[in-house]
């Protein structure tokens, strides 16, 4: 990917709206969203991703704005540690990527580590985020390859048992993901 490109998501029964540009940078990729989550307990967030040129983590800036505001910085201090808020986080050494439950654009970062598209499945412990809280915890999923550009994503971990069909488009961003979201230039 050699330009900028904007890409939205709608939740699926409930009211979110979620408008995220990605720009080519000299270390890789960053990546920058605005959300606004209309639901029970409304709040907007905005995310500053920073990725290498693989689409891996190198840091990640938080900001949720609903009753209080909260801040949160993520940073990889190795293949599979993190630190959080600038101190080291020992019970999170393990996580391969950060998974927010907020956006599907984390999907798409976990089936680009697999090789998708055109195939690539398999499976990784997610640093995962909470929202509005930013609770944080670790999580085991699962990427099954269903189809050229479709998905099933099995939850190993924290939501053990919950499994959604991701829909791709020809560079891996999540077109459809069951249930959850969908792109909103996808809608008819």
């Amino acid at each position: 990917m050699n330009k900028r490109r904007v890409y939205q998501w709608r939740g699926v029964g409930w009211r979110s709206l979620e408008v995220l540009r990605i720009e080519p940078s000299p270390t890789g990729f960053d990546v920058r969203a605005d959300i606004v989550h209309a639901g029970h307990t409304p709040f907007a967030a905005t995310y500053d991703w920073m990725l290498d040129q693989s689409w891996r983590t190198i840091g990640l800036r938080l900001s949720v704005r609903g009753d209080e505001t909260r801040t949160m910085s993520i940073e990889r201090s190795s293949d599979a540690s993190w630190r959080v808020d600038g101190r080291e986080r020992a019970d999170l050494s393990g996580c391969e990527e950060i998974d927010l439950s907020i956006t599907p654009f984390c999907n798409t970062l976990a089936l680009l580590r697999f090789g998708a598209p055109p195939g690539g499945a398999g499976e990784l412990t997610t640093l995962y985020v909470q929202f509005p809280d930013l609770s944080l915890t670790s999580s085991r999923q699962r990427y099954e390859q269903t189809g050229p550009t479709e998905f099933l994503y099995v939850d190993l971990g924290l939501y053990s048992g919950f499994t959604a069909k991701l829909t791709v488009d020809a560079d891996g961003f999540v077109r459809n993901y069951e249930k959850l979201f969908v792109r909103i230039d996808d809608m008819s």
